[in-house]
């Protein structure tokens, strides 16, 4: 009961605001000059019973009161000022619009007052609060809550309210988990206490927004005294008064809440004036004698009060200890002032037209009536005195400034409310809201700064996908794709990397890709250059082996010129091999793929051209075979070569011609590598090429493969066959092992092909000739052949062909 008592008696500075500022228009001799403002002061209860009584009342001045009778002394109100109760402001101002009586209230703005179809007498001295909701929305993202629920009180304020944030709270990405309306009907404060409290404990959001005027949260009190609440952070609008009477308790449910309240300017002189000021200044009011009394315990001097013992002389508003602050200045007590000034000014326009207009006569003074006054209340604009601009039009910008302050609890219900901070929409918007988070005191169970979301934060390396059916703020967290990054917190999408660079193992950042190629310092590179060479050495070396025993029976018998040309060809196929190793470049890229489809061309076409020599040789020595033989002679196989070389030569001319291959890159194929390669222009001229060289080694093959079963007398038949066998077999392997394989792996595998098939060709053709010519002398002779052709017509009844081939 105290603590209510406490919380009652805090509304009597409005009482005091409003002597201050009388006096001081009093004092004033360039207001009202030569006129003293009178007034009567009413302690009229909020109540839908006592507001009409009450209002009469106050207009006839009787206990019992008397409609359209005054039984005051001659004079009449001009103005009234009402309290911080919407609901109270509004019912008389029903009976005030009756007699046109201005009414100006001095409590916070509400829509429900701005209607001036229903109630056009009534001024509001507070502006609206229309940066409210964006200095709350700021507070939240500031400290990173984005899942909060929202408890208003059940009215047109708290509707308007609850409109504002939503716009506010969307447009920022703060979702709500719920919405708690609490009504304000006196016979309903435990019921609603009940409902209230009941949902705090089981909310998710850990920061809950509390709105409504002090009726309302009348129901937040009650259930602070019934609950206690911890691990919550309460964001609350200029309650100052609510909390601090709650903070009565040594615990409470408000410690470490917020308060956003209007930064109002020092009255000038106020501060003062609550020190000095006592009730023998105002011995007709006894409800400051009462005051008095009840914190003091004493009476103050001169009392007539009854008996008890008299408060020292030094007894101040100051001394007041506890929660029951007098000294600070209250946003309505504020207003007060502003209101009392806002109807002096109206007061003293009015007489000065009154005086322009002439001698009045024996009026005095001339012409009050309250109806005369709201043209210029409507009017009024002025500096109050601590510098602010104050008027009655509700679409002014006033520059809200707010003031964010923590509550903060101490031993013995000593509750302070220090400033942490303050918002200021002039500035830069990432300026506005200036918070010293060292000086914030956070609410029991917390020792940091509270987290308050609906989902915990994507780390970069991922994004938030939202959840079907939830707010915006419930996520779930998916990693980025391949190649995509993510370099924030709580990424909406994620971004493609160049393609030059590649995404890292936690994808948070793009790196830029390292340059390769098949090159000769690579492993790789390395035993395929070093194997080309080896063979390229090999062949060259049977190929000197055959010009030094070129007179030799196993070089002469299978058409020497055909060997040299076949081993050049094979030397060529070798070393342009080296072509795809190494850096590459416009003119490698050209002559590798010119080399191998020429130098395989000559090859294949060798084998061709002797397969077809050997069938000749042993068609000739049958009856009636006079062509076959002019062949043989004439040497008409040696046109084969150049005839099958030159469509090859047709073939790379048109791809020359037309898409040449170039040098490209490849970002794709390998993580964090960007591939030199060389890109074969054409890839129908590429295979065409490649199909070409198939279809003459199938020729080859098909020839060879008939004349396998030759008697062989030095007769290479059985070796171009199984030669070919291989060759197709390499290159068959590799169109599907080339198609598989990606980056520099395509170029190796080319390579190797190119290598196998030429190895192939080599040792199957030519290691026999070089095992009788190195290890077996003895059979590379003419008379090693007859002694050969001897024992063979012994086991034969047909005469073997020819020992020596042109």
């Amino acid at each position: 009961m105290a603590a209510v008592l406490r919380w009652f008696w805090k509304h009597y500075q409005y009482v005091l605001a409003f002597y201050f500022a009388i006096e001081e228009v009093n004092k004033d001799s360039r207001l009202l000059p030569n006129t003293s403002l009178g007034f009567h002061v009413y302690n009229a209860f909020t109540s839908d019973r006592y507001t009409l009584w009450n209002a009469l009342f106050g207009l006839s001045g009787n206990t019992m009161p008397v409609p359209n009778y005054n039984c005051q002394e001659p004079g009449k109100t001009l103005a009234v000022l009402a309290g911080t109760v919407p609901a109270f402001s509004a019912e008389l101002g029903t009976l005030l619009e009756l007699y046109k009586i201005p009414q100006v209230t001095f409590g916070p703005h509400d829509p429900m007052l701005s209607n001036k179809e229903q109630l056009p007498s009534l001024y509001q001295v507070a502006p609206k609060d229309s940066f409210l909701a964006h200095a709350m929305t700021s507070l939240l993202l500031h400290f990173g809550w984005t899942w909060v629920a929202v408890f208003t009180s059940d009215d047109i304020k708290g509707e308007q309210f609850l409109q504002d944030l939503n716009a506010e709270t969307v447009r920022a990405g703060i979702c709500v988990a719920f919405t708690q309306k609490f009504s304000a009907t006196k016979t309903m404060y435990i019921v609603n206490a009940i409902t209230f409290m009941t949902r705090i404990p089981v909310s998710s959001a850990n920061v809950h927004i509390l709105y409504g005027d002090v009726g309302s949260l009348l129901t937040v009190d009650v259930a602070a005294e019934l609950f206690l609440t911890t691990g919550k952070v309460w964001v609350m609008a200029a309650k100052r008064d609510v909390v601090m009477y709650e903070m009565d308790h040594i615990l409470h449910s408000f410690h470490g809440s917020f308060s956003l309240s209007r930064h109002n300017r020092e009255i000038p002189g106020f501060k003062r004036f609550l020190k000095t000021v006592d009730p023998s200044h105002y011995p007709e009011d006894f409800y400051f004698t009462k005051l008095w009394m009840y914190n003091f315990q004493c009476l103050p001097t001169g009392s007539q009060c009854g008996r008890g013992p008299v408060c020292p002389p030094n007894s101040s508003l100051e001394l007041l200890s506890g929660n029951f602050d007098m000294m600070t200045v209250s946003e309505s007590s504020y207003f007060m002032y502003n209101a009392v000034y806002a109807l002096a000014h109206a007061l003293h326009s009015m007489l000065l037209e009154e005086s322009e207009m002439g001698p009045a006569g024996d009026r005095e003074p001339p012409g009050l009536l309250p109806w005369q006054l709201h043209p210029f209340l409507k009017e009024t604009q002025f500096t109050n005195g601590a510098g602010e601009l104050i008027s009655f039009d509700e679409e002014r910008d006033h520059g809200a400034h707010y003031d964010v302050q923590n509550a903060v609890n101490f031993p013995a219900g000593l509750g302070l409310m220090v400033k942490v901070g303050e918002f200021d929409p002039t500035r830069p918007l990432d300026q506005a809201l200036v918070i010293s988070e060292e000086m914030i005191e956070w609410p029991i169970g917390f020792t940091e700064t509270p987290r308050s979301v609906c989902s915990q934060s994507c780390g970069p390396g991922s994004r938030k996908t939202t959840q079907e059916g939830r707010p915006v703020c419930c996520f779930s967290c998916t990693p980025c794709p391949d190649r995509h990054i993510s370099n924030h917190a709580d990424a909406e999408e994620c971004i493609l990397c160049a393609a030059h660079d590649y995404a890292n193992l936690e994808r948070s950042l793009c790196l830029p890709k390292v340059v390769t190629f098949l090159a000769f310092e690579d492993s790789l590179g390395m035993a395929l250059a070093c194997t080309a060479v080896s063979f390229s050495v090999l062949t060259a070396g049977v190929l000197g082996l055959f010009v030094k025993h070129q007179d030799t029976a196993v070089v002469k018998a299978n058409n020497r010129t055909l060997s040299y040309v076949l081993l050049s060809a094979l030397l060529l196929c070798f070393l342009c091999s080296l072509l795809f190793v190494g850096r590459p470049r416009s003119a490698t890229c050209t002559l590798q793929q010119v080399a191998f489809g020429l130098g395989f061309a000559v090859a294949v076409s060798s084998v061709l051209a002797k397969t077809v020599t050997v069938i000749l040789a042993f068609k000739v020595t049958k009856p009636g075979r006079a062509a076959a033989r002019w062949l043989l002679v004439s040497g008409a196989m040696n046109y084969i070569i150049p005839i099958c070389t030159l469509v090859q030569l047709v073939l790379c001319g048109v791809w020359l011609g037309t898409a040449p291959p170039f040098v490209d890159t490849d970002a794709h194929s390998e993580q964090g590598h960007v591939l030199l390669l060389c890109n074969k222009g054409s890839a129908a001229a590429f295979y065409c090429v490649l199909g070409y060289l198939g279809a003459l080694a199938l020729g080859s093959f098909a020839v060879a493969f008939l004349a396998r079963n030759l008697p062989d007398a030095f007769n290479e038949a059985k070796f171009l066959t199984f030669s070919m066998l291989v060759f197709c077999s390499v290159w068959v392997t590799f169109l599907p092992v080339y198609h598989s394989t990606k980056g520099k792996l395509m170029a190796a595998v080319e390579v190797f092909s190119i290598l196998a098939s030429s190895a192939g060709l080599l040792g199957c053709i030519f290691v026999p000739k070089c095992y009788i010519i190195l290890l077996r002398p003895d059979k590379n002779s003419l008379s090693g052949l007859k002694n050969r052709s001897v024992s063979r017509r012994n086991r034969h009844s047909w005469k073997s062909p020819p020992t020596s081939l042109p």
